[in-house]
């Protein structure tokens, strides 16, 4: 009977999408708060679209982490 063992490069690709994912974390909510308050500036308009995009990838990379990391522990290997 063989055991099933978690695929290590696959993990690592997971965990550094998933690192991916926190810096977007931080850098997008970060855009967003500069430009909301300093609607003044003529950089207001591009600096909120650039902050959404990055929060919208923040949200991808982060289920897109969790299911490599999942299919690293769980999918069955194709041999």
């Amino acid at each position: 009977m063989e055991t099933e063992k978690t695929n290590k490069d696959i993990l690592v690709k997971g965990l550094k999408t998933m690192g991916l994912s926190l810096g977007c974390m931080f850098l997008g909510p970060t855009l967003y708060y500069i430009a909301l308050t300093n609607k003044e500036k003529p950089l207001y308009i591009p600096i909120l679209i650039i902050a959404i995009i990055i929060c919208i990838f923040a949200v991808f990379f982060a289920f897109r982490g969790i299911n490599i990391i999942l299919d690293s522990m769980f999918k069955k290997k194709s041999s």
